[in-house]
């Protein structure tokens, strides 16, 4: 059977496709059990919808310095020193990127290689093959298997958020929290 869809001809050990699907593998494959069904599959790069804008910084460039935006970025290349600041963004750190720079985004995933610190608003996600040489601070953390992290985790959500949990609080009960 052809790999690409084309009309090859099957072995009589493929047996017959399952409803729905061209030739039956999708059907036999058994369900994540133990700690592979806790962990939640790889995120590829998102892709921008139409209308939406996604800089990439390819393999070969390397920056040196500051980099500031409003744009989901994908970095390939390299990026030194400096910070990296899109605080209402998506920074994908690609299988060929290499960033030394401080991160701060909305939400940050490393496939690549970072050797800073990185702190995300909304989420930090390492897949198997990124490797993080530093702090990370986020209220959501995955680390997949493979990946790397050394480095120390903060994953509260900061002094703001909880003063806002906490005024329903006391505004019901007129009591502090530690009171």
């Amino acid at each position: 059977m052809s790999l690409f869809g084309g009309k090859g001809r099957r072995d009589a050990s493929e047996g017959t496709a399952a409803p729905g699907t061209e030739s039956g593998l999708a059907a036999s494959r058994p369900e994540p059990t133990g700690w592979s069904a806790l962990v939640p599959p790889a995120t590829p790069p998102r892709r921008p919808s139409e209308g939406e804008v996604m800089a990439n910084i390819g393999k070969s460039i390397s920056i040196k310095g500051d980099l500031t935006g409003n744009e989901d970025l994908v970095i390939e290349g390299r990026v030194e020193g400096g910070k990296i600041e899109l605080p209402g963004n998506e920074l994908t750190i690609g299988a060929n990127g290499f960033v030394t720079a401080e991160i701060h985004a909305k939400s940050v995933i490393v496939i690549g290689k970072v050797g800073s610190s990185v702190s995300a608003t909304e989420k930090i996600e390492i897949q198997s093959s990124g490797s993080v040489q530093g702090d990370v601070r986020a209220p959501r953390l995955i680390v997949q298997e493979g990946a790397t992290l050394n480095g120390a985790v903060e994953m509260s959500k900061g002094k703001e958020a909880e003063k806002t949990s906490a005024a329903p609080l006391l505004a019901r009960t007129g009591t502090r929290l530690g009171d």
